[in-house]
């Protein structure tokens, strides 16, 4: 062998790697201390006794309803009762301004403020005005409604960055552009956060051509009737019907503040929304089609009007005049321009470009010098008056049939103002009270109507100015309200030349956005199936039943799906994930485990009326028993067990008899005895019992077996009965009680019954039809906020029908308020007490096992499954157990093989073991749990042994 000298380089080899493995040793070992002080630092341990409800409260001193809850009277005389302080906070409330305005500082506030105002003011001129036309009115009644109601916000409004006015368009990015830092809260995007807001304006427009539409308003020249239109009246009971709806719909608006029912805009999900506006959206382009084509197509109002004006325009587009179609093309061609490069600069530009009013003024212009409406017909704004118009009352016969417009309007323009208002309010760090907002918006359109305004809402386009030029309170709607002024009472006359085509054109490219919300159909199909549903089906009866009855469907069809995923739940059974006190579905975790004779069910949904039928059909299918038949099936064996006591009884009767006229005549031959050899009689007395041997005596005596008539009924039957290992010599006979066992058998009936028509007792666990392996059930209602009257009968059935089976059900996670309401519902007895809610599933599952003698949770150990076999582990314990159950079991079995062919002739035999074999597949299903064709046992350490099960 030769010998390997080690040389230096060598040395340095194996220390160098010697080094890295202790660096990594080390690494790899901070790495582990690391892992386990962090999961040290999360584990929790927490010992506490099993908590019931009763406990519960003696630990936590649950307080009584009425000391939560202060009486009416006692309401009452708190409301009725005032003081200083209450009196000037109420005012303080309903009036905002006076908390801010005391407070306000010209130098910090003042220029901010008013460089808002007039960026705003200037917006205002032509919004106002094309949305005007979108309502169907001139379009100084636009100015006016950009006036009245931005006054009136400024004294009852609480939102300082909110723009009140006709509402206009708004951008795809309100959140990015408002919300800036903020937007990383998903409270921030609330559902108005992209689209435009033409909706109002389109509803009033609705409203006032259904109402006044041209055909009533041709001119009449004596007895024929001109296609000519008499536009000044037109326009003037148009301005009334929307002077009446505003005031209406400002009316319900203060009514539903005043009972604080501000939280009524969100049942306006944002699904519907979007899909609403957007076909609002749809209606505005078919409303400017006819200014922007110059044609006249006929109004129609109410379901599929829409349809039928686009029809009517599309029959009329051979009629385009087009100087109004040119006019209408390049202003929509420079506006999309420009509006593209503004919002391309809109980082290095302080305040965005006003296109729309430069546009109007340019358009003005050049129709002004150019003689458009002269020379080519083209239809224009015409006269503006100049000054104010005095107030008047509306008129109120127009109440009734705008009702239902005005409270869409309320509805609408409520939930595009508090979405707005809570948006900022979230950025900047203050709060909006929602039903003050509700009463501002009210007042705002209130007032407004009497000054012949039209619906206004909180418009984004004018919000987002504001907010990107540093507005600070409300301030700036004054500024903005005071440029509105100047330009109705010395500008206005200056627009007379405005083409109405380039009015129509603002209002087509501010729809710009909207469309884009056509996006969310491939957004809402990746997310949420239903609330694509939801945006499906308002947009589709938006478009074809109009705006009012559009929004009527939409929010009843949003309404039915929130009952109908109530009403369908998922129900599921829990199951414990080992070594913790979580229970979580089985079906959907793997490492979830049942615990054995316990049944875990859970709801996802509240029960109520509208799903407490299918709670209990479920409870049924996820347990596994079918209560209804099974109480059902044991009626019926109770009346057919009282039937079998009443024959019994008069079978006894007749058997009394016979036993008496038996002992007269053995009176009479006390001292008389017969023996009959060769097979024959044989009588013999032995302690009041005759005994009676047949002719075959012999072969009977050398099994052990004879024929027995008791003196005394032994059964309740009183009928013969086999006994084993009888002796007649014996002053006893032993009678058998183990009557499980098989060891009793009556002869006095057919053979197909003779076993079971004794051995039966009233329990469904023992009557063969059912077996099952379930003691108890734990109902989780943890999710339930609230319980009725219908659910609260519902559980007490599930507890009485499952008691009538031996199933214990329990309660567990019920919230206050649920136990509270079932205090009231009178759900608590003598048999269902508060020890059957506990605080967790925890506490109930420790309860069942402890109740019905076990001490814990079973654990569990990992499972292989293979094609052919499942593999199963025990304990040592455990084996030795099923060993000697089986053991047991194949003894019993081979016991009354023998013993009954022992005790039965030959030729009863084959019927005998037929009877006796249905009896034990009824009574013996213990055994037939263990019937294997083949097992083995390999041992796999000291610990346990796994066996392999060969199922067929």
């Amino acid at each position: 062998m030769q010998m390997q000298l080690l040389l230096p380089q060598h040395f340095s080899g194996i220390c160098f790697w010697l080094h890295v493995c202790s660096q990594k040793e080390s690494l790899y070992l901070d790495r582990v201390r690391q892992m386990e002080s962090a999961r040290r630092s999360e584990r929790f341990r927490v010992e506490r006794d099993v908590l019931d409800e009763l406990k519960l409260e003696e630990v936590t001193q649950r307080k009584s309803y009425a000391d939560i809850h202060s009486s009416l009277s006692e309401q009452l005389k708190n409301s009725l009762r005032c003081n200083v302080p209450y009196l000037k906070q109420s005012i303080v409330r309903r009036l905002p301004v006076l908390y801010w305005l005391p407070k306000y500082s010209v130098w910090d506030y003042g220029m901010p403020d008013l460089i808002s105002g007039i960026s705003v003011g200037i917006m205002h001129l032509p919004q106002g005005m094309a949305y005007a036309l979108l309502a169907s009115l001139p379009p100084v009644f636009g100015l006016y409604s950009s006036l009245y109601p931005a006054l009136v916000y400024f004294f009852f409004g609480t939102s300082r960055h909110v723009s009140i006015g006709s509402d206009a368009n708004g951008r795809h990015t309100l959140c990015h552009d408002s919300c800036g830092n903020c937007c990383n809260h998903t409270s921030c995007y609330v559902l108005l956060c992209s689209g435009t807001f033409t909706v109002l304006s389109i509803m009033v427009g609705s409203v006032t051509e259904r109402l006044a539409p041209d055909v009533d308003f041709q001119k009449a020249n004596g007895t024929n009737i001109t296609a000519e239109i008499d536009v000044t009246a037109r326009d003037s009971y148009r301005v009334q019907v929307a002077a009446a709806t505003t005031v209406l719909g400002g009316l319900i608006q203060v009514l539903l503040g005043v009972v604080k029912f501000g939280f009524v805009g969100t049942y306006l999900s944002e699904p519907l929304v979007r899909a609403y506006t957007t076909a609002a959206a749809a209606h505005a382009v078919v409303a400017q089609l006819k200014y922007i084509f110059g044609v006249s197509p006929t109004r129609f109002s109410g379901p599929l009007s829409l349809v039928y004006t686009l029809k009517d325009v599309c029959s009329l587009l051979p009629n385009t005049h087009l100087p109004t179609l040119l006019v209408s093309v390049v202003t929509i061609v420079l506006l999309i321009a420009a509006k593209e490069l503004n919002s391309f600069l809109s980082s290095k530009l302080p305040v965005p470009i006003p296109v729309e009013l430069i546009t109007i003024v340019a358009g003005t212009l050049i129709s002004s010098y150019a003689h458009l409406n002269t020379n080519y017909t083209i239809s224009v704004v015409g006269e503006i008056p100049s000054g104010l118009s005095s107030p008047s009352v509306p008129d109120v016969s127009l109440f009734g049939e705008v009702i239902g417009d005005a409270f869409a309007l309320a509805i609408v323009g409520y939930a595009i103002t508090i979405s707005l208002g809570k948006t900022f309010a979230l950025k900047h760090g203050y709060k909006v009270d929602s039903n003050q907002e509700l009463v501002a918006l009210g007042l705002s359109n209130t007032v407004g109507g009497f000054f012949q305004c039209f619906s206004v809402c909180s418009s984004m386009s004018r919000s987002l100015i504001q907010d990107t030029t540093g507005v600070k309170t409300q301030m700036a709607g004054v500024a903005s309200s005071l440029i509105v002024l100047v330009t109705i009472l010395k500008l206005g006359t200056l627009f007379q030349e405005l083409p109405k085509a380039v009015l129509s054109a603002v209002v087509f490219v501010n729809l710009k956005g909207m469309f884009k919300q056509y996006y969310d159909i491939v957004t809402l199909w990746r997310s949420s199936k239903i609330d694509l549903v939801v945006w499906l089906v308002t947009w589709v009866s938006t478009l074809l039943l109009n705006l009012d009855l559009g929004l009527a469907a939409s929010v009843t069809f949003a309404l039915f799906t929130v009952i109908f995923r109530t009403q369908l739940p998922t129900y599921s059974v829990l199951g414990n994930i080992p070594g913790t006190e979580l229970y979580v579905d089985i079906e959907m975790h793997r490492e979830a485990r049942g615990i054995p004779g316990v049944t875990i069910f859970r709801s996802s949904a509240t029960v109520y009326f509208a799903n407490a039928d299918l709670y209990l059909e479920a409870l049924k299918e996820k347990s596994g028993l079918n209560i209804s038949k099974m109480i059902i099936y044991k009626r019926r064996q109770e009346a057919k067990q009282k039937r079998r006591e009443r024959r019994a009884e008069r079978r006894a009767k007749r058997q009394a008899k016979r036993e008496r006229r038996a002992q007269r005549a053995a009176r009479q031959l006390s001292e008389f005895s017969v023996e009959e050899e060769g097979g024959c009689w044989r009588d013999t007395s032995i302690e009041g019992t005759v005994i009676v041997e047949d002719e075959q005596g012999g072969t009977e005596r050398e099994n052990g077996t004879v024929f027995v008539i008791p003196t005394t009924p032994r059964t309740p039957d009183g009928r013969w009965e086999y006994l084993k290992g009888g002796d007649p010599d014996c002053t006893s006979l032993g009678w058998m009680s183990e009557l499980q066992d098989g060891d009793t058998t009556t002869l006095g009936s057919s053979s197909e019954d003779t076993l079971s028509q004794d051995l039966e007792r009233i329990s469904l666990g023992s009557l063969g039809k059912w077996t099952w392996d379930i003691h108890s059930i734990i109902l989780d209602l943890s999710t339930a906020n609230f319980i009725d009257t219908v659910a609260i009968k519902t559980m007490k059935n599930i507890f009485q029908d499952f008691s009538e089976i031996d199933v214990d059900v329990y309660m567990a996670g019920c919230q206050a308020s649920v136990v509270e309401q079932l205090e009231h519902g009178d759900f608590f007895s003598e048999k269902i007490t508060k020890r059957r809610l506990f605080a967790s599933v925890h506490d109930a599952v420790l309860h069942c096992l402890n109740h019905r003698g076990a001490t814990t949770i079973p654990r569990y150990e990992p499972s292989v499954v293979r094609p052919a076999n499942i593999q199963v582990s025990f304990s040592n314990a455990t084996f030795i157990r099923l060993g000697m159950d089986m053991l047991w079991l194949t003894i019993k079995y081979l016991k009354h093989f023998f013993d009954y062919r022992s005790c039965i002739p030959a030729r009863n035999f084959k019927a005998f073991m037929q009877t006796r074999g249905k009896t034990l597949s009824r009574r013996n299903n213990e055994f037939m749990q263990y019937q294997f064709i083949t097992f083995g046992a390999i041992p796999l350490c000291d610990k346990g042994v796994s066996f392999i099960f060969l199922l067929t």
